[in-house]
C-alpha cells in the first residue's frame, strides 16, 4: 500500500544520467496520454497534490501514485501547475510532429507548397516553445506575434531560398532542405519566443528549491540546450530517412517509430532542472549570493523548459 510519508516529487528515475533522463522522458511523453479527458488529468493531480500534502486516498498502492505523477508531469505545467493546452505537451509531439514532418519531406517541390507547409510547422513550434517555456517569466502578446513572426519569417526564407537553389540538385539534396530550415527556425523560434528569459533572467534556486534571484546566464544556457535537442528530435527523420526511404508508405511506417524514440531522446540530452556554477553567473548576482551565503552554495538550479 502507498504511505503517505512517498515523496512524490522524487524522481523515479536517476535524472543525473542519460538513461534514467531516457525513462523518464519516455514515460511522459507517451502519447496516449495525450488521448486522455481533462477530467481523468484533473484527478491525477488531485491525487498529486494530495501525496504532497501527506493524505493519499486508503487503497492507493504506489503504482497507482507514480501513474498519477505521470499524468501530471505531461499534462501540466511544471512552473505554474496549469493544465497545457493539448498541441503544446511533449505527449503530442509524436503524433504533431509525424503528420507535420511527413508533409514537409513530401511536399518539398514547389514554392507554395513549401511555404504552406512551413508555416504550418512553425505555427506548431510556437505553440509547442510558448507552452513549454520557464513560465516565471511572463511574454506579452506583441512580443509572442513578433517571434512568431520573425521564426516564421525565418523559416520561408530559408526554405524557398535553398529550395529554389537546389533546384537542379539531386532529388536527395532537395529532401534535406526542410531539415535545414526547420533548424535555422529553431534557432530563432525559441529565444523569440522566450526573450524576456533572455533579458531579465529567470529564477535560480539552491538545491533546496530556495530562490537565490534571476540570471540572464542561466536562460541562455538553457534556451541553449533547449534548442540542441529540438533539432537533434527533428534530425533523424529529416536526414536519415530521405537516405534509405523512397516509398511514401515505408516512411511513414519508419517515421512513427524514429519519432517514438527521438522525442523522449532528445529531451534527454539534458537535465530539466539544470545545475550552473554559481562562479559562472552575473557577478552582481554572485556578489548577492556569497553575501548571504559565504561559499556554501557551488550551484545553482533552474528550469530550462523543453
Amino acid at each position: 500500500m502507498a504511505q503517505s510519508v512517498l515523496d512524490i516529487d522524487v524522481p523515479r528515475w536517476d535524472q543525473a544520467t542519460f538513461m534514467g533522463r531516457l525513462r523518464h522522458f519516455f514515460n511522459i511523453t507517451d502519447c496516449r496520454t495525450a488521448l486522455l479527458p481533462d477530467s481523468r488529468l484533473d484527478e491525477a493531480k488531485a491525487l498529486v497534490e494530495g501525496c504532497r500534502a501527506g493524505s493519499v486516498p486508503p487503497g492507493t498502492t504506489e503504482e497507482q501514485l507514480y501513474y498519477a505523477k505521470k499524468l501530471y508531469d505531461s499534462a501540466f505545467h511544471p512552473d505554474t501547475g496549469d493544465r497545457m493546452n493539448l498541441i503544446g505537451r511533449m505527449s503530442f509531439q509524436v503524433p504533431g510532429g509525424m503528420a507535420i514532418t511527413g508533409f514537409m519531406l513530401q511536399f518539398y517541390r514547389t514554392v507554395p507548397a513549401v511555404v504552406f507547409w512551413q508555416w504550418v510547422n512553425q505555427s506548431f513550434n510556437a505553440l509547442v516553445n510558448y507552452t513549454n517555456r520557464n513560465a516565471a517569466s511572463p511574454i506579452t502578446l506583441k512580443q509572442i506575434g513578433i517571434a512568431y513572426a520573425t521564426a516564421t519569417s525565418t523559416a520561408l526564407a530559408t526554405a524557398v531560398g535553398l529550395n529554389l537553389y537546389t533546384k537542379r540538385a539531386p532529388p536527395l539534396v532537395a529532401r534535406w532542405v526542410p531539415f535545414v530550415a526547420v533548424a535555422a527556425a529553431n534557432c530563432v523560434n525559441i529565444p523569440m519566443m522566450r526573450q524576456q528569459e533572455i533579458l531579465n533572467g529567470i529564477v535560480v534556486t539552491d538545491e533546496n528549491g530556495n530562490k537565490l534571484g534571476h540570471s540572464r546566464k542561466a536562460a541562455v544556457t538553457g534556451i541553449t540546450q533547449v534548442i540542441i535537442s529540438r533539432i537533434t528530435m527533428a534530425a533523424p527523420g529529416m536526414i536519415i530517412l530521405p537516405i534509405i526511404m523512397q516509398r511514401l508508405e515505408r516512411y511513414r511506417f519508419m517515421q512513427v517509430r524514429l519519432l517514438v524514440f527521438m522525442v523522449p531522446a532528445a529531451c534527454s540530452l539534458f537535465p530539466q532542472q539544470c545545475s550552473l556554477a554559481t562562479s559562472k553567473l552575473e557577478p552582481e548576482l554572485r556578489e548577492s549570493i556569497t553575501s548571504q551565503y559565504g561559499d556554501k552554495v557551488k550551484y545553482v538550479y533552474f528550469n530550462k523548459g523543453l
